[in-house]
């Protein structure tokens, strides 16, 4: 090893001692790092709660006992409707839930507390009968293109399909993927 190589080495672990202490982070440097992440994190959340997701709670029992009053409820915006989804859609302002029984172009009919789409039964899971009275809509009913007809869970109550015929599509809020019951347990 030559006196030249020797003095570089030596010099070595000084100058490593000086950047080091040049790259040293301060208070304000850690608060910016902080506040970036929080700002990057808060952006994700909200492009996902816009355009992928929705969080709504339940205000009515119309949906019981799928859903009850007080649930806080999930939705997936992007999802592709099938009949059987339990679905948030609005309603005079409000984010209501409900289930698609029949799709654009069906044919809808409630007789003596029996639902028929396109003259079959629909074997449900509801709970429930569902009757015709109360509804302002004249049976049999073809649903209109882009729409879908939709009933609560709580047969009961005819405030759905029922009352203001088939929900638009542009007032779907996307399709029920998890209910998270926060009261009543």
């Amino acid at each position: 090893m030559t006196d030249t190589e020797k003095k570089e080495n030596k010099m070595r672990p000084e100058e490593n001692k000086s950047k080091n202490r040049g790259k040293r982070k301060t208070a304000l440097s850690y608060a910016v790092e902080f506040f970036v992440k929080i700002a990057a994190t808060a952006a994700v959340i909200a492009i996902l709660t816009i355009f992928v997701v929705g969080i709504y709670v339940n205000h009515s029992n119309s949906n019981y006992p799928m859903i009850k009053d007080g649930d806080l409820c999930i939705t997936y915006k992007l999802a592709d409707l099938a009949v059987g989804d339990e679905i948030a859609y609005l309603r005079d302002g409000n984010v209501v839930f409900g289930r698609i029984v029949a799709r654009a172009g069906d044919v809808v009919e409630i007789r003596d507390d029996n639902l028929t789409v396109n003259g079959y039964g629909v074997f449900e899971n509801a709970v429930y009968p569902t009757p015709a009275e109360g509804a302002k809509i004249v049976f049999p009913y073809t649903v209109p293109q882009d729409t879908f007809f939709v009933l609560n869970d709580y047969r009961s109550d005819p405030g759905d399909s029922r009352i203001c015929g088939g929900i638009k599509k542009d007032r779907i809020k996307g399709k029920v993927v998890m209910v998270l019951r926060i009261r009543g347990i």
